[in-house]
């Protein structure tokens, strides 16, 4: 029957089954944010490195969002903020996006889908996780450790390799970068995910690198930041989100805050930009304090209407 069709009605069939099956390839996720704020009532036995993990944060993460709480022993009947909305980093939302202040990375593989994401452990002082972009070449199942030349030198104990099991230090899944020696893998020691602790590589919970590792394909793009500060509008609501800058990490472990530090003029200029023309509304003592806090959670600075 197709055949007796005008010829110009066969085009328009054809261009519009063509972009219904290619439109989803270039659909992306429209909000600025995932996940929403959750509080919980602490009992007695809580500590809050097991509950991050309960909760799919990192360490710093929920120090950070409850400075005032003995990380040990918060207390029964203690209100813990549960940070679970991030805004989005601002970069291309294509592959994966590791932001490394906020020890987190986002997977943006599911077109219009809202991006999955997992917080990390990452390089410590002097062995940073390097910046820029990279692709996964790599996947491999329980994988074998073999320290580098450096890691034996400063431990002599360790040997030349360490087969899979329960001993290995990437854990049961890896995945592995274009720049070598470097990956994403699991860990024998999941409290120092959300904590600077790694000699470069990227940590994951072992359950989230199970996911990972299901998630990403060989070939996917990573592009790993340094973004602090994020900014951005929800409706019609500007939020900030600061984190500690990589040599503040730390100090918000061990004390629950950082030494005063003046909001840049870098930071100033971002806040104007995303505010755009309603930068004359932004409630400046509320940034202020936001930079200086680094909570980790989105704190609204403006809004468009009254």
């Amino acid at each position: 029957m197709l055949s007796y069709f005008p010829k110009f009605k066969i085009y328009a069939l054809g261009a519009a089954i063509a972009l219904c099956v290619s439109s989803p390839s270039f659909a992306e996720y429209q909000k600025n944010y995932v996940g929403d704020m959750e509080t919980y009532t602490a009992v007695y036995e809580d500590t809050l490195i097991h509950l991050a993990r309960k909760h799919g944060l990192g360490f710093v993460e929920i120090r950070a969002a409850n400075p005032t709480l003995d990380p040990w022993i918060p207390g029964a009947r203690a209100e813990v903020i549960l940070p679970k909305r991030h805004l989005l980093p601002d970069a291309p939302r294509e592959g994966l996006v590791i932001n490394l202040p906020e020890m987190r990375v986002y997977g943006f593989l599911n077109g219009d889908e809202a991006p999955f994401t997992y917080p990390l452990g990452i390089g410590r002082e002097g062995l940073d996780t390097p910046l820029g972009t990279t692709t996964i070449v790599r996947k491999k199942e329980a994988p074998t450790w073999r320290p580098t030349k450096r890691m034996r030198e400063e431990d002599p104990t360790l040997p030349a390799v360490v087969p899979p099991g329960e001993d290995n230090p990437l854990g049961t899944h890896a995945l592995y970068f274009g720049w070598a020696t470097y990956a994403m893998h699991g860990t024998t020691r999941p409290y120092g995910i959300g904590r600077r602790v790694s000699s470069g590589c990227i940590r994951l919970y072992p359950e989230s690198i199970i996911k990972l590792f299901e998630q990403v394909p060989v070939g996917t793009k990573v592009n790993v930041i340094n973004q602090p500060i994020k900014v951005a509008w929800i409706g019609s609501e500007l939020y900030l989100e600061a984190h500690p800058e990589m040599e503040q990490a730390m100090s918000m472990e061990e004390k629950g805050k950082i030494k005063n530090k003046k909001i840049s003029d870098k930071d100033i200029a971002l806040i104007n930009d995303k505010a755009g023309m309603y930068s004359d509304r932004l409630n400046w003592p509320r940034i202020r304090k936001a930079v200086l806090d680094r909570s980790g959670y989105p704190v609204r600075i403006a809004k468009y209407f009254d």
